[in-house]
């Protein structure tokens, strides 16, 4: 059998094999406007035909929570682990991020109903076409307008206005950030610190009115994926914490309720090796031509030098199309990557160049992103491991 010369280059994963999100039929973005439908808030449409409404509905969501992380870890979430067949209504089925997987493209999806190219969140770094800066849209730097960058109404405040009673119970910390502004607020807001303490406030809000929507959330399990990766101990030991609180917000449940147990994203571990983690500042055929370099280490954004975009298409598609699909903007977008309609406020913050992992690899950058390439647990791309999220339902 002949060997590859140093000329030849194997045939690029074809775009069309990534696994797309369920848009408009089961992705995070279609959750809230079906359970708000179910509510009687005008405006809004069911799109997740296998859900049920109930007059006061609760969304706990769990950062990190994947589909496949769970049922591999039956041990260490036996309530969760009990709720699986109840997932997507009955069909034992996941719900699909949306891509990017990440927090902030996620929390924007679930709060707006608005897939990540309506909503224009579409990555955990991306260019703001006013500034030519890269703006990370989880902490918000640069800051920007939150308004002018994403002018949809969220969920919450079209239910507000219907008259549901509309509540958020979560850290703090959460109040005043910018993602909360654009993606989750409407109703009122209710800072707790400890779990146990979101849980029973969660299920007071829920039988403070007739018609109720309340929105909780768990950060920690993301952060010890992230620190310690989803085989540790440390990241074992959050979702035994986490089974504990789902099932206590479950056992207070007022009547005529549905508890929804989801998540923004799943992980993988990547290990920390040359083979698996590329590093973009010590390689010079990936940056030439670049500009900027966006997004996270499995779901990158390539914005080009001017003139380059072709090129830089070429390159990346040559050195990396075994491990990544990798495609020009347009191509990303006609495939329906950030879903089936992109604004023109959101093009020309999408790269030139979108590179989504196949494989158990990052494009990393030790020299300007030394946090984030530090890191043992990812996401962000289109894998199963990463994309597809649990809907878990307790009815009372």
């Amino acid at each position: 059998m002949s060997q590859l010369s140093a000329w030849d280059h194997p045939e690029p994963l074809a775009l069309h094999t990534a696994p797309l999100p369920e848009y408009g039929t089961g992705s995070l973005a279609d959750l809230l406007p079906t359970l708000a439908a179910g509510l009687g808030v005008p405006g809004l449409t069911a799109t997740i035909p296998e859900l049920t409404a109930a007059d006061r509905v609760c969304v706990l969501l769990i950062d990190g929570l994947g589909w496949e992380q769970l049922r591999a870890h039956a041990d260490e979430a036996p309530f969760l682990t009990s709720l699986l067949g109840t997932s997507r209504g009955g069909t034992g089925r996941p719900l699909t991020a949306g891509y990017p997987a990440t927090t902030a493209v996620s929390l924007a999806s679930v709060g707006t109903g608005l897939p990540p190219g309506v909503h224009g969140l579409p990555g955990y770094a991306v260019r703001n076409p006013d500034t030519g800066e890269l703006m990370n849209q989880l902490r918000w730097q640069p800051y920007t307008d939150p308004r002018a960058w994403q002018p949809y109404p969220t969920v919450f405040q079209l239910a507000q206005a219907a008259g549901v009673h509309a509540a958020q119970v979560t850290s703090p910390i959460f109040e005043h950030t910018p993602l909360t502004k654009i993606a989750l607020s409407g109703g009122s807001f209710h800072g707790r610190l400890s779990g146990e303490e979101r849980m029973d406030l969660a299920a007071e809000q829920l039988a403070a009115g007739d018609r109720s929507l309340v929105y909780t959330y768990y950060s920690e399990l993301d952060g010890a994926g992230h620190r310690y990766g989803v085989a540790s101990d440390t990241w074992r030991g959050q979702l035994m914490y986490v089974d504990r609180l789902a099932q206590r917000l479950a056992e207070q449940l007022p009547p005529r309720s549905a508890l929804y147990v989801t998540a923004d994203h799943g992980m993988v571990d990547v290990p920390f090796d040359d083979e698996h983690r590329i590093d973009f500042d010590t390689d010079w055929e990936l940056r030439a031509g670049v500009a900027l370099l966006g997004g996270e280490g499995r779901a990158r954004h390539v914005y080009a030098v001017p003139g380059a975009e072709n090129d830089v298409l070429t390159v990346w598609r040559e050195v990396l199309g075994e491990q990544f699909w990798v495609a020009s903007r347009d191509e990303a977008i006609a495939a329906g990557w950030f879903g089936p309609h992109v604004d023109e406020r959101v093009y020309p913050r999408l790269g030139d160049v979108v590179a989504a992992a196949h494989d158990d690899v990052l494009i990393i950058a030790s020299g300007r992103e030394p946090k984030e390439s530090s890191l043992v647990g990812n996401h962000g791309s289109m894998t199963p491991a990463e994309q597809l999220v649990p809907l878990l339902e307790v009815r009372s």
